[in-house]
Order: C-alpha cells, then sequence, then structure tokens
C-alpha cells in the first residue's frame, strides 16, 4: 500500500517561483489546495444524495500525464510559472489531495490557466475512490 506523502509548503513555493528566470514577467501567482472533503463527489456534482460520507478515498495518479498537462499550462497567454504537487495512497477526510501553483502576467491567464489545469489533471490525470 502507498502511504500519503507530506504536502508542500506554498510560502517555499511562492520563495521559489520568485526567484525564477521568468519571475519579472509574472504579476499574479494562485494556488489550488484541493483536499478530501465528507461530501460525495455524486451529491456536491450531481445533487444525488444517498445519505452516504465520505470516510477517505484511494487516490493515485500517473505521473507522465501530469507532467504532460504542465507543459500544456505552460502554452497558455500569459503563464510563466506552473507548479503541482500530487498525493497518493490511503487519503482521509481533511488530508490534502493536490496544490497547483500558476504565475502569469494577467489575472485573466492565471485564473484560466489555474482552471484548465486542476480540470485537466481531475479529469484526465488521477483515479479517486472514494470510501463510505
Amino acid at each position: 500500500m502507498i502511504n500519503k506523502k507530506t504536502p508542500p509548503s506554498i510560502e517555499e513555493w511562492l520563495r521559489e517561483a520568485k526567484a525564477d528566470p521568468a519571475a519579472s514577467q509574472i504579476g499574479m501567482f494562485l494556488t489550488h489546495n484541493g483536499v478530501v472533503r465528507q461530501t460525495p463527489k455524486a451529491q456536491v456534482r450531481q445533487g444525488l444524495d444517498d445519505g452516504s460520507t465520505v470516510k477517505g478515498m484511494q487516490f493515485y495518479y500517473d505521473a507522465e500525464k501530469v507532467d504532460a498537462a504542465i507543459e500544456e499550462a505552460y502554452k497558455l497567454e500569459g503563464i510563466y510559472y506552473v507548479r503541482a504537487w500530487l498525493n497518493e495512497g490511503q487519503l482521509e477526510v481533511g488530508d490534502d489531495i493536490m496544490y497547483v501553483l500558476i504565475g502569469g502576467d494577467i489575472r485573466p491567464h492565471v485564473v484560466d490557466a489555474l482552471q484548465f489545469l486542476v480540470e485537466k489533471i481531475k479529469t484526465e490525470c488521477v483515479t479517486e475512490i472514494e470510501q463510505s
């Protein structure tokens, strides 16, 4: 069984990002921190409430697909810095699933890139099995 990983320090990530050669072109950073929630995905996304609650989840990802998604995000207009960390193994409610950091020139580009990358990772790169 794969054990969950220790989450990164967002403060450290931001220090590193601001020291990156591309930092002079960046006017905004956005972060995403996904966590395991108690409410089942079917209830939140589709309104299907069967009364169950999530106790934990098995979470795995394909590192090559994540790397490819990050490379795609770098090709988006105005994006100069991208970093992602994903957990894996048996996760409990409240555990971190992923962190994503996007740096870009202006807010609309950064917001769009964050939405693009998180959606791509969640729909194409990971396996999540909720446990009731």
